[in-house]
């Protein structure tokens, strides 16, 4: 690894970290398409690329969910009983997302659904629905099933759930902000055991370069949690001083341009 690609990495780590703390999406939807870029240009199949942008990206997740929740928490913003209610779920969708479905499809695949979700996420943020006011979180059952759902669907695309978790939460009358700081802590156990997942799933994996666990990325994961965890914490400060709604519009035009650099990369392959 050149002092190029070190320098790309740790500037991967800091915007990913701060983005993770200020809109409580963990970073994943910035950093798979970085990634997969990076690991295709040092010579990595495309298909393995993809595979491991995500694994990569949910691993430093790990990191930045404890960073950016702990400045949230200071402010009383996480709602740990909704946190305690969905965690169950998460665990067990993230096992069947990252250990069965992720090991089977083949990378092309991963990468259109990811371009076809963060599509749709960005497509959420823009558009800021607001719901009825009497509308209101489900019961236990239904956090259960909701967990399932984020932890499954975020162990296909490598993001910290945030991108299920905010709008449902919003969706669900919870405050945005309150909304962001409880998807920060929904993070830690999303990535655990997704993170799992991926290095069981990963480990029989011929092709694999060096430094990677199972389908981890260790020299990446190393730089871009070592930057992330300093820029997390100013993201969840700034998500309570600044115009939230207006910095989502902003950044899902972003989305929109990432979202079509994974699609047309799963089309190629």
């Amino acid at each position: 690894m050149n002092t190029f690609h070190i320098i790309e990495l740790l500037l991967l780590g800091i915007g990913s970290g701060f983005l993770a703390g200020l809109l409580g999406i963990g970073g994943g939807m910035v950093l798979v398409p970085f990634l997969t870029f990076m690991f295709s240009l040092q010579g990595v199949d495309s298909e393995l690329a993809v595979k491991m942008a995500i694994a990569t990206s949910m691993a430093v997740i790990i990191f930045t969910s404890i960073s950016s929740v702990r400045a949230h928490h200071k402010r009383g913003a996480v709602r740990w009983d909704i946190v305690r209610k969905l965690a169950p779920g998460i665990v067990i969708g993230s096992m069947i997302g990252s250990v069965g479905v992720f090991s089977v499809l083949k990378g092309a695949y991963l990468a259109i659904f990811f371009g076809v979700f963060v599509a749709f996420s960005a497509t959420q943020m823009f558009l800021d629905k607001k719901p009825p006011p009497t509308r209101q979180m489900p019961g236990t059952g239904g956090q259960l099933l909701a967990g399932g759902v984020i932890g499954f669907f975020s162990g296909l695309v490598g993001a910290g759930g945030g991108f299920i978790s905010v709008p449902f939460m919003a969706w669900c009358n919870i405050a945005i902000h309150t909304a962001v700081a409880t998807s920060a802590a929904l993070g830690f156990p999303i990535a655990v055991a997704n993170v799992a997942g991926y290095i069981v799933s990963g480990m029989s994996v011929t092709g694999l370069p060096a430094g990677a666990f199972g389908y981890i990325s260790l020299p990446a994961l190393g730089l871009i949690a070592a930057a992330s965890v300093f820029t997390a914490p100013l993201g969840a400060k700034a998500a309570h001083n600044l115009p939230v709604k207006k910095l989502k519009r902003v950044f899902a035009g972003m989305l929109y341009a990432l979202a079509i650099y994974m699609f047309l990369k799963g089309i190629n392959a």
